[in-house]
């Protein structure tokens, strides 16, 4: 609740000025920042065409295409409240480097193992975890720099827009990816992607930003006791339960299974053109985010508060279940879009609240836990829509799992919003 007006949910601005359009654009530290981390991303979603090509080309293994999925998301799941210990710690400029390392690495050592043709079956199981890690280690550190850079007045601009940028780098990383798949082949595409992790890794020598310039307070310990503190404070308040729940719906009931799901999709709209549909529906996922987040920052309409992060979630499941059972190829299209925008706009609304109401000691871990459920859970929505999806239908399973992320997103703002009764 707000202290300044009462009102719950509302969270208030440090001053009363309405936000500049594209503020961290404008902010010159938070600029090159952006455009790294985008093309980070790029680095990352490049690297997974790749690998999965090579891996499904070598060892045909259905099982191992489930461990690629599992890999990725797991971390958060394990491991982001520790690697949020370590961000409200240590310097976020040498952690975020740290992760941008082990990125790299496991890029050569791709490019080693296909280059000597000796890929073993547990090295390629080895490296989809060390990639894993290295996305979740890169996470807390990235929030608490765009804090820093920005201050609370425009985080909501640099959550936004960082949101934005990332939706822009996995837009475009199958596309570039493919592109050096094959006209430089796999050994050459991989070796080459190592460069695009590079602007950001540099960039964070120059600047004098270190997550946490703007706030002075005690160094905290790291381990699962303190971890537990927080938790048992994140869970005394409302608003933070909430969001991190919203997140968690989110992730668990449609998550990574929609992209996973698309060929399936594709070829609903018609055998002969089902190439072609599986890209435009990746597509039109795609650009639904970058529109969104172009949206959010050109017109300032929406605050970062409850009832906008439970309205966006809402329109997100509600867009992803008539998705599932609309037979019309343009009408899919256009929920896609609409769904990419909402979903962003679920997340960017969220993370931003999470982080304004988060106390400045603790706001690596309690970001640690807020990833822990939107990105952590994803993993979930392999049983919720991929299994599900095997024993009655992907449309019925999608379509039911997007139908409870709308229920489940009311009554978590329900919960928000009620107020405690008195005494």
């Amino acid at each position: 609740m707000c202290e300044a007006c009462g009102v719950p949910g509302h969270v208030p601005r440090p001053d009363g000025d309405p936000p500049r359009r594209f503020a961290a654009l404008r902010n010159r530290d938070c600029r090159p920042y952006l455009f790294g981390a985008g093309l980070a991303m790029m680095a990352d979603n490049i690297e997974h065409v790749i690998t999965y090509w090579v891996l499904w080309e070598k060892f045909h293994s259905p099982a191992l295409a489930g461990f690629e999925v599992i890999s990725h998301w797991v971390p958060f799941l394990v491991l982001s409240m520790w690697f949020g210990s370590l961000a409200d710690r240590f310097d976020c400029r040498r952690v975020i480097q740290c992760a941008q390392a082990l990125f790299m690495a496991v890029s050569v050592a791709w490019g080693v193992l296909f280059l000597t043709d000796s890929l073993q079956m547990w090295e390629a199981c080895l490296l989809l975890v060390l990639h894993g890690l290295a996305g979740a280690l890169w996470a807390p550190g990235e929030q608490l720099m765009l804090h820093d850079f920005v201050g609370a007045a425009e985080l909501p601009s640099a959550i936004q827009l960082n949101a934005t940028f990332r939706s822009l780098g996995i837009l475009f990383g199958p596309v570039v990816g493919s592109a050096l798949l094959l006209g430089l082949g796999p050994v050459a595409g991989i070796f080459v992607n190592v460069a695009f992790y590079l602007p950001l890794t540099l960039f964070l020598f120059r600047t004098r930003f270190t997550g946490h310039t703007r706030d002075s307070h005690a160094q905290p310990r790291v381990g699962a006791l303190e971890s537990l503190r927080v938790l048992r404070e994140v869970a005394a308040n409302r608003t933070l339960v909430s969001m991190i729940v919203l997140a968690g719906l989110g992730s668990f009931f449609v998550g990574a299974s929609m992209q996973a799901a698309m060929p399936i999709f594709a070829n609903g709209f018609g055998d002969e053109g089902a190439g072609a549909a599986y890209g435009v529906l990746l597509f039109a996922t795609g650009a639904g985010g970058v529109l969104g987040g172009l949206l959010l920052e050109a017109t300032g309409w929406v605050r970062p508060n409850v009832p906008a992060a439970v309205v966006s979630t809402v329109l997100y499941g509600l867009a992803s279940l008539y998705f599932a059972l609309t037979a019309s190829y343009p009408v899919a299209i256009v929920l896609l879009l609409v769904g990419g925008m909402a979903n962003l706009a679920s997340m960017a609304i969220s993370q931003t609240v999470v982080q304004l109401q988060a106390p400045a000691a603790d706001r690596g871990r309690v970001i640690g836990a807020y990833g822990m459920s939107a990105n952590g859970l994803r993993a979930g929505s392999g049983f919720t829509v991929g299994l599900l999806g095997a024993a009655i239908g992907v449309h019925a399973s999608l379509a039911l799992s997007a139908g409870a992320l709308s229920l489940g997103a009311l009554a978590a703002g329900f919960f928000a919003l009620r107020r405690r009764p008195a005494g």
